[in-house]
């Protein structure tokens, strides 16, 4: 007798994203997009996890398939960027700002950003891609910077009796390994790329903000500001509530009343606009997601608020 088996996938299948009106009315659209948590063109996998663990769409590209799926909707009269973020890689940073910058060429329609809790480093670079930012009275932002994270464990190493043998091509090969310690020479090349990319920064605050470079670069130490030191030192362009940057919203795109739309999963919640985007986790994984995210692949620069 024959035998046949049968195979089933259980994998989770990502669905497309589904638009939902959270409140107001007519035919014209405003589209909220969230940025949270760390800022990583890595794919989110939880930390603590029983079973199968959910399938999550990375951040980036996420954040795609929103502008993509907006810039075709005719309807679409302007984006509000809901960001909660302490920043995250500087590449990621960059192609978010670069794909919002995309986006506006293309729809021809304006952004609004709306800094919640924390809109630091990462979170504000990406930022300035918006034609108006708007903080939220208790927002904490700032922290115009650079920095790199690594680890060093020779000294572990040497009290486990544990020494790592590499073989490579050239005297510096190497540096940046968490197995030894960096050179005064390795150090200042790692400093020339940290200066390098912090000058992006700063050009790019300058630039956006349309603020002297010396200024930009004066406040661009790492410290963070409040909402109403940033305004008054030309760092956002308001203080309000989500409901002021919905105005605002509407009046730039020079509608009246508008539904305000989110873009969800299927069975995702997103009742009303204080909703969040798919994240998952627990308040557990939330808190060592930077860890998880940057530490266990050597040396990563970042622009990131990470006290």
């Amino acid at each position: 007798a024959a035998c046949s088996v049968i195979s089933v996938d259980l994998t989770p299948r990502v669905r497309p994203l589904e638009e939902e009106t959270v409140e107001g009315r007519g035919d014209a659209k405003i589209v909220i997009v969230e940025l949270a948590g760390v800022l990583s063109d890595a794919e989110s996998a939880p930390i603590l996890s029983v079973g199968n663990p959910p399938t999550r769409v990375p951040l980036l590209v996420r954040l795609r398939e929103e502008l993509m799926k907006a810039s075709d909707d005719s309807k679409v009269r302007a984006i509000v960027l809901r960001i909660n973020s302490p920043g995250g890689t500087v590449t990621a940073s960059d192609i978010i700002y670069r794909e919002l910058m995309l986006f506006r060429e293309k729809a021809r329609v304006p952004i609004i950003a709306a800094l919640m809790d924390v809109a630091a480093s990462g979170g504000y670079y990406a930022a300035l891609a918006a034609d108006s930012i708007v903080a939220h009275p208790t927002t904490i932002t700032g922290s115009i910077g650079t920095i790199m994270l690594t680890v060093n464990a020779q000294g572990l190493m040497d009290k486990l009796g544990l020494a790592a043998i590499t073989v490579k091509s050239g005297e510096h090969k190497d540096m940046g390994s968490p197995f030894r310690a960096l050179t005064p020479e390795e150090r200042q090349m790692f400093q020339s790329v940290i200066d390098d990319l912090h000058g992006q920064f700063v050009k790019l605050v300058a630039e956006r903000r349309q603020l002297p470079r010396p200024t930009a670069a004066r406040l661009a130490d790492g410290r963070i500001y409040t909402a109403q030191q940033a305004l008054h030192l030309k760092l956002i362009d308001a203080i309000g509530y989500l409901p002021d940057v919905l105005a605002q919203a509407r009046k730039a795109a020079g509608v009246e009343e508008a539904r305000i739309v989110v873009y969800k999963r299927p069975r995702e919640y997103r009742a009303t606009y204080y909703a969040k985007a798919e994240t998952g986790g627990s308040a557990v994984e939330a808190a060592l997601a930077p860890l998880a995210t940057l530490g266990m692949s050597g040396p990563r620069f970042l622009y990131l608020w990470w006290p």
